[in-house]
């Protein structure tokens, strides 16, 4: 009986040293204590993106066959990607025909001088993004980019199915403002002088625009 007892006894001493010994083994791993924390909702900021454009343009206009004259326009675009725009130009100018009222009593037109007004819808690719530095310790962003599309010329009550192409060239003052200047070449059909003929049109401008 008293043999039974022991062997009981020793069966249950060498249970508990097991458990003992896996207790400790997984002690480490598990979490002593558990943190109670109330989460919240966080709103993230929203920043302007400054996609979208504004801006005026002004310079000179030079109609084939009759001189140049000061262009004012406004502009909206959206930049699509780092690489990509589109742009939607308005623009009048004033078109005189002086010379040929040397040659011609009455002139071309009926008045001394016509207004030329067009809008257009281009597509623009920034071709060499850069900077400018301004200094030892200040640089500003820039890119020339490529330009062209297509749109409207009205003048003399004629109008005018028309193709643009250029460059320009961007310099960006601040996040949202920034200079441009443009070179573009518009096309479109006259026959105001009696035969139709395509007309290369250039056009030099210089431009403020706020980024949104």
């Amino acid at each position: 009986m008293n043999i039974a007892r022991l062997l009981l006894l020793a069966s249950l001493a060498g249970l508990a040293t097991a458990a003992g010994a896996q207790s400790t083994q997984t002690a480490p791993n598990e979490q002593v204590i558990v943190p109670q924390v109330d989460r919240r909702d966080v709103k993230l900021p929203r920043f302007p993106n400054k996609d979208f454009e504004i801006g005026l343009f002004t310079g000179t206009y030079s109609t084939q066959n009759f001189g140049s004259s000061w262009v004012n326009g406004v502009r909206l675009g959206y930049h699509v990607t780092e690489d990509f725009f589109v742009q939607a130009n308005y623009a009048q100018t004033k078109v005189s025909d002086e010379l040929f009222r040397q040659i011609l009593p009455g002139g071309v037109f009926t008045d001394d001088e016509e207004t030329l007004s067009y809008y257009n819808l281009s597509v623009g690719y920034n071709l060499l993004p850069g900077e400018v530095f301004i200094g030892s310790s200040r640089a500003k962003a820039t890119a020339i980019y490529l330009i062209g599309g297509i749109g409207s010329t009205k003048l003399a009550d004629q109008r005018r199915q028309t193709y643009n192409f250029g460059l320009g060239v961007r310099l960006m003052l601040t996040d949202h403002w920034s200079l441009q200047m443009d070179l573009r070449d518009h096309i479109f059909s006259l026959d105001i002088l009696g035969k139709r003929q395509n007309t290369q049109n250039l056009e030099l401008t210089g431009g403020l625009s706020y980024y949104f």
